[in-house]
């Protein structure tokens, strides 16, 4: 009698965060998750390719474990990993990658697709709507963190870093949250040298002989900015 041998599974796994790691998604639910599937399949789990704290927009074949992963396997072999976005994120490299392991005879498992998704046209049509749709999610989550900043910024709530050139970062007495506010005295100033025909460059000097961080460029964008009829002078 002909012996049977198991497929050969290879897993992926990955988190871009540390938020990631300590949450569901964490590397080693993922690697459990894995080793479960190859139970339960008859998989043959050879070994477990993990990329911490890389962003799912890096394609697969140019994070460090990835490119490994994709030169480790053979005809007949398979990936096995458990959701989509964590394999892939970009439309682009999902699809291109899948379309690379079909031609090579790889296998490609995704828990959350239900199954092998190199098995069929369907499986591989399902594949690439979800693909668009984690690109598109990612997309989205991008443009509401921007929408959330700018509604911040246009009521002077503190976001981190360094504050610019005439303004200070205080907290409110009422909410507890910081915020940036004009510092007149340092708008006083750059208005009175600008006012006496200094150069940025010049003007950046002086301010910096009074123990303000300026620089060419931050003058001139205070210049810009500044807003003479909210602004005390005197």
């Amino acid at each position: 009698m002909r012996e049977v041998h198991s497929k050969r599974a290879f897993g992926y796994i990955r988190v871009s965060t540390d938020q990631q790691a300590e949450r569901g998604d964490s590397l080693a639910v993922q690697r459990k998750a894995i080793e479960l599937i190859c139970e339960l399949e008859g998989f043959d789990l050879v070994d477990v390719f993990a990329d911490p704290g890389t962003s799912g927009g890096v394609a697969l074949a140019k994070r460090p474990e990835g490119s490994r992963l994709l030169a480790a396997v053979n005809a007949g072999d398979v990936i096995v990993g458990v959701k989509l976005d964590r394999v892939f994120r970009d439309a682009t490299d999902a699809t291109g990658t899948l379309k690379l392991l079909r031609k090579r005879g790889v296998g490609l498992y995704l828990k959350d697709l239900g199954g092998d998704v190199t098995d069929s046209s369907v499986s591989a049509l399902v594949f690439g709507l979800l693909s668009n749709v984690a690109e598109f999610e990612v997309a989205r989550r991008s443009e509401r963190i921007r929408e959330v900043k700018a509604a911040n910024r246009a009521v002077n709530r503190f976001l981190g870093g360094a504050s610019p050139l005439g303004y200070v970062v205080e907290v409110d007495d009422m909410t507890g949250k910081k915020r940036i506010v004009v510092d007149v005295e340092a708008h006083n100033l750059a208005r009175q040298l600008r006012a006496q025909g200094y150069s940025a460059r010049m003007a950046a000097g002086a301010m910096k002989a009074h123990g303000y961080k300026a620089s060419d460029k931050s003058v001139s964008k205070l210049w810009a900015t500044m807003d003479e009829s909210t602004v005390a002078v005197g």
